[in-house]
């Protein structure tokens, strides 16, 4: 069975027809042609399809596309403005935060939405005092961002990216 959808990627509307089956993954790359969310493993383990999805992250992998119908959604290329890199992307690039580079979209936005959710002050299953604001150590830092995996090992240079921005 088909629906009619609309997305609004990147702050493009996009309309379009799908199986009431496809995921959101699968809507974004072959059907619109959006490459930036990678397919890693397909069952929300590994974070490389990552986008911001109404301004909280989430594995599209997972997501039924017309579950989203009207959804705002931001992949890691939607982020920067122009020629210009959003702070996290930039600071990707200068911290060295990937080897590879199949994980880096998934990790920025993932990035990105943690740090909205630190400032919303959402807990996390390491944060030490539920009272006032979340300090944002590197253990902190790595509990939020392990369902993002990197197969490359560049986990250190991604914390320090995310803690750099987070400052």
């Amino acid at each position: 069975m088909d629906a009619q959808i609309e997305l609004r990627v990147d702050g493009q509307p996009r309309a379009l027809t799908v199986d009431t089956r496809t995921t959101l993954l699968d809507a974004l790359r072959d059907r619109l042609g959006v490459t930036s969310p990678k397919k890693g493993c397909d069952h929300g383990q590994c974070g490389a399809c990552t986008v911001l999805l109404d301004g909280r992250r989430a594995v599209t992998c997972l997501a039924l596309a017309v579950a989203y119908d009207g959804a705002e959604i931001t992949t890691a290329d939607g982020l920067a403005d122009g020629a210009e890199l959003h702070p996290m992307q930039q600071s990707f690039v200068e911290h060295d935060g990937f080897q590879c580079g199949y994980c880096t979209p998934g990790q920025v936005c993932s990035a990105v939405g943690m740090l909205e959710e630190v400032h919303a002050n959402h807990p996390s299953h390491v944060t030490k005092d539920l009272i006032g604001s979340i300090k944002l150590d590197d253990e902190e830092i790595r509990e939020r961002m392990s369902g993002n995996l990197c197969r490359c090992g560049a986990y250190v240079n991604i914390v320090a990216a995310v803690r750099e921005v987070a400052r």
